[in-house]
């Protein structure tokens, strides 16, 4: 099935209809207004090589950012009433990243919809993580425009239904302490230092304080039932600081 729509959305050939239906199917949503839809698909590539066209999905990527946020805030606080702000922003962290957004984007096959240019497409543009978590960004920035709060609401819990659920399940996991190392050493800022500031609660059932900082500036503080948790979720939470996690 997909290589038909490749085949359909080759270089060069305008956005057609029935391919735009197909999409639609899949999202579960269709476009008053289709032009949003194809303005979501159009990466900044198309415009650079001349399609005769100006615009690009940038603008809706930077508002599906915050729909997106927005809708798993709210379903987080109103679902999950057990939760601290911390574990909150925890859980929405590993919700609304770019590897979530790449998965939901290949399950829907949104790479093959896409109008890149030939460089982007030559080299694998239409699998890569960033062009497909940006354009699902502006998929679902284009939806809030179209239809309201309420549509892009159950488009995007429908979306992330088995994201959600394995999120809070513990069955994702992602490796914070890493990718702080990462990008603090491209940085050059200095050396990270992982420090316990606290234990509370009984033995049997200890909440560990973590604090991440470099030098004298404390980058963030976790919170978790072992000091590896701890540790992990200062990381994130000076991710979040840095701008990396939303």
């Amino acid at each position: 099935m997909g290589h038909y729509f490749l085949k359909n959305f080759k270089r060069g050939m305008e956005v057609k209809r029935e391919n735009l239906s197909e999409l639609e199917k899949r999202i579960n949503y269709s476009f008053k207004d289709k032009n949003l839809l194809i303005e979501a698909l159009t990466h900044s590539s198309w415009a650079h090589e001349g399609k005769n066209s100006k615009i690009s999905n940038e603008r809706l990527e930077f508002l599906g950012d915050s729909v997106l946020s927005l809708v798993i805030s709210e379903y987080l606080y109103k679902n999950r009433k057990d939760l601290e702000e911390g574990s909150l922003s925890k859980y929405r962290a590993e919700i609304v990243c770019e590897p979530s957004l790449a998965r939901c984007a290949r399950e829907i096959e949104l790479g093959n919809f896409l109008r890149i240019g030939k460089g982007e497409e030559l080299t694998g543009g239409r699998e890569r993580d960033s062009i497909l978590a940006d354009a699902m960004e502006a998929i679902l920035a284009a939806v809030y425009l179209d239809g309201g709060l309420e549509v892009v609401r159950n488009v995007i819990l429908e979306l992330f239904k088995n994201i959600i659920e394995e999120v809070l399940e513990g069955l994702i996991y992602r490796d914070y302490k890493t990718k702080l190392q990462e990008v603090v050493q491209s940085m050059e800022i200095g050396k990270i230092i992982y420090e316990l500031i606290e234990e509370m609660g009984p033995d049997h059932n200890k909440t560990f304080v973590t604090q991440v900082r470099i030098g004298d500036v404390i980058l963030g503080k976790g919170y978790g039932k072992s000091k590896k948790e701890a540790e992990q979720a200062a990381a994130m939470e000076a991710l979040i600081k840095l701008g990396i996690l939303k």
